[in-house]
């Protein structure tokens, strides 16, 4: 329970308990999923009879954890009206019918409840401004909005195109295109982080300021809140991230990690061993255009990083200078 929580619970059977494991199984579920799916997590907690008679009560807590939905059922039994076999059956009923009911499905399980064990239930709705709080604060870890239209192709992992994206511009929306093209078992879509390494967390009202560019241009975006791609690579294992030559550069510059080059080849293996890789596009590096075969690349880490031609993709914009011109 310490290691799925982070913590050990004051109460092991109790409302607040069910709660944390649906949601920490949520977030498991967020990184698991494929590409375009629902996920739900699932808590459920009980104290049931037992060889040796309990003093308390035999009770269960079943939680459910959607993107907009938290559902917490509690129901005491009745003592010594049940063998242990037919209390676990009981329970095991609720959780069926509360994966039903946070699905919208009509379930015809029947619990078997008597009159005086009708179950306390509570329903908490999240707006679209609640769930970003929760993924600024660090609760859920990405909202992801579906704005493209729906394909009936099966993805094995996601593209990701990573950035502030103030403004999103045609250079991001050819450079994931090209990326589709030469990766054509990625469901692409584009990330923005709440969180930033060196300034303060975006607002809300910016966050969706930003996401209302991806409606309107009819594409996938994901708000995280992990800035640095090692977290990145553990939140969306096995993806394909999209970078420039500039962030390639950065990325295997020991600099960033205090100096110290072996620390830099141990984060990044360690990226590599979730299958993570780099599509690398050509970018200009203190006013020169360079590419990824430029780059001074370590041999352990050369695999992970695969080149996007320039004749394929150029395009010399950028979102500071579209901002400046626009006087922001």
């Amino acid at each position: 329970m310490a290691q799925l929580l982070g913590k050990l619970p004051l109460q092991f059977t109790s409302k607040q308990a069910a709660e944390d494991m649906a949601l920490a199984a949520f977030n498991r579920a967020l990184k698991l999923s494929g590409p375009g799916l629902q996920v739900m997590g699932v808590g459920f907690t009980g104290s049931l009879a037992s060889a040796r008679p309990k003093h308390g009560d035999h009770r269960f807590y079943v939680s459910t954890r959607t993107q907009n939905c938290l559902r917490t059922s509690h129901v005491t039994l009745s003592k010594g009206l049940r063998s242990r076999e037919e209390e676990d059956k009981v329970s095991s009923c609720f959780v069926l019918k509360a994966i039903a009911d946070a699905c919208r499905i009509s379930a015809t399980i029947q619990s078997d409840v008597q009159e005086p064990e009708i179950p306390k239930e509570s329903v908490e709705q999240f707006d679209e401004d609640q769930e970003l709080q929760q993924v600024i604060d660090g609760q859920v870890c990405m909202k992801v909005y579906h704005f493209a239209d729906p394909t009936e192709k099966n993805f094995d992992r996601k593209l990701i195109l990573p950035g502030s994206f103030n403004p999103l511009h045609d250079g991001h929306l050819r450079l994931l295109e090209v990326a589709s093209s030469m990766c054509d078992d990625g469901f692409p879509c584009f990330e923005i982080s709440a969180i930033n390494a060196d300034k303060p967390p975006l607002s809300i009202a910016e966050i969706k300021r930003r996401v209302e560019q991806f409606r309107k241009a009819g594409k996938n975006v994901i708000i995280s809140n992990q800035p640095y791609f090692y977290k990145k690579a553990e939140l969306f294992p096995g993806s394909a991230f999209i970078i420039g030559a500039d962030t390639a550069a950065r990325l295997v510059n020991p600099k960033y990690y205090g100096g110290d080059y072996n620390r830099m080849l141990e984060i990044l293996l360690e990226c590599k061993s979730t299958g993570t890789t780099f599509l690398v596009g050509g970018r200009e590096i203190e006013g020169v255009f360079k590419v990824l075969e430029e780059l001074n690349i370590p041999t352990e880490l050369k695999d992970m990083f695969i080149s996007i031609p320039e004749e394929k993709f150029r395009i010399d914009i950028s979102s500071t200078e579209l901002r400046k011109k626009q006087g922001l």
